[in-house]
């Protein structure tokens, strides 16, 4: 049996980055390599799969029991942020853990240091994964992929572990808020799923906040400097008023918990004209809405101030809370809290800050709650993840298929 270290250095040495300005699925071609690298593991395994056009990996177990139990899905998804590099990545393997600093030594004088990130020490002699100062690391969420793979490798190498019939998902695009737009869940075949796609060992999610994306083109009037007096509208001044218009207390810098925030994620132009991006998000619904209507308003006046056209917002909604989708089959939850006291892990039920592919496939009609992956400090360079968490993942995996199997 592969060991899942060397399993998820594998998976993480392909670059999978998605790009949020391509219109294709995958959005990003290098993403195919590993799904491609996917299903032929799966199909090496003598496990019945597909790679569809879109990008979806699907595979299906059989039961090995006799009575009738729901089918259950496991789901992460290949793609690795646009916010910082996934190419070229070079792990650094730090064995039982001391509790002082890491260097990254890709970068002279960078440090992954506890003073900062004070998590760190629930790990010491333990074996991290760091990145080595210059890319992300790929553990949100090829941790997930790798922790799935392992669970599915074991079912196959012990026939005598009973189960009912399992369905496998690998799914791209889903940092760019698109992982899971046409996933045919019908065709999945699962009763219940769970994405392995969480932050630290004990995370259990099944709240998500509400999110869409702005995106804002400012149109301003170039003149020369000298003869500009009552004619030259700067974008770039003008994209700053509008940006100093949203509360300054709502940024994530400033919020935690239930708290809700507008994001300036871009911003790029000149005097001309400018273009940039925010996302907005906010668990509750009411107040979600009420943030794009703010933004809204915001563009109306700075239009009403410098002339109609100046701005032009194009708000999008990109998910939704999973809550009301989950809650009536709270069930799913209590198995996955049974499965993690069966590992010694103490389950951690909290409500994401951000999104999860779940999300989008608890409205599709598949209830999906969302289970640690363990990795911390995603979408950057001080990016790791503890080889124990995700040892301890994969045993949730498979203590939920016994559960399920178990009927209880």
């Amino acid at each position: 049996m592969e060991k899942l270290l060397n399993r998820f250095l594998r998976y993480v040495s392909v670059d999978t980055q998605s790009n949020e300005e391509s219109d294709t699925q995958p959005s990003a071609a290098k993403e195919w390599d590993l799904l491609k690298m996917l299903r032929d593991e799966l199909a090496a395994l003598d496990i019945d799969v597909t790679l569809d056009d879109y990008g979806y990996v699907m595979a299906s177990i059989p039961s090995n029991i006799n009575k009738e139990v729901p089918a259950v899905g496991f789901i992460a998804h290949v793609d690795t942020a646009p916010d910082a590099s996934g190419a070229d990545i070079k792990p650094q393997i730090v064995e039982n853990y001391d509790g002082g600093a890491i260097a990254l030594n890709g970068v002279p004088g960078l440090e992954l240091k506890p003073s900062e990130f004070p998590e760190m020490l629930h790990y010491i002699g333990q074996t991290l994964i760091t990145t080595d100062g210059t890319t992300l690391l790929g553990a949100d969420d090829k941790a997930g992929v790798a922790e799935i793979m392992n669970a599915v490798q074991y079912i196959v190498e012990h026939p005598e572990f009973k189960h009912g019939p399992i369905r496998i998902g690998f799914t791209p695009d889903e940092e760019i808020g698109r992982g899971v737009v046409k996933f045919d869940v019908k065709r999945f075949g699962a009763d219940y799923a769970y994405t392995m796609d969480g932050g630290e060992i004990g995370e259990l999610e099944f709240e998500n906040f509400n999110a869409a994306s702005a995106k804002i083109h400012i149109q301003g009037c170039n003149v020369h400097p000298g003869y500009a007096k009552g004619k030259m509208k700067n974008a770039i001044l003008i994209g700053q008023e509008f940006n100093a218009m949203l509360p300054v207390m709502a940024r994530p810098e400033y919020t935690e918990g239930y708290e809700g925030f507008f994001h300036l994620i871009s911003f790029k132009g000149a005097v001309e004209e400018a273009d940039f991006a925010y996302i907005i998000r906010d668990h509750n619904r009411e107040k979600f809405e009420a943030r794009k209507e703010m933004m809204s308003k915001v563009a109306d006046f700075i239009n009403a101030k410098y002339g109609e056209g100046t701005v032009k917002l194009d708000l999008k909604d990109q998910y939704y809370n999973m809550r009301e989708q989950v809650e009536p089959h709270y069930h799913i939850i209590d198995k996955a809290v049974k499965a993690m006291e069966m590992a010694g892990v103490k389950a951690k039920i909290q409500p994401i800050r951000g999104g999860t592919d779940g999300a989008n496939l608890s409205f599709k009609g598949l209830p999906c709650p969302n289970i640690f992956a363990g990795g911390l400090n995603f979408h950057g360079k001080m990016e790791f993840v503890p080889l124990e968490s995700m040892e301890k993942a994969s045993e949730v995996i498979l203590n939920i298929i016994g559960l399920f199997a178990s009927g209880q």
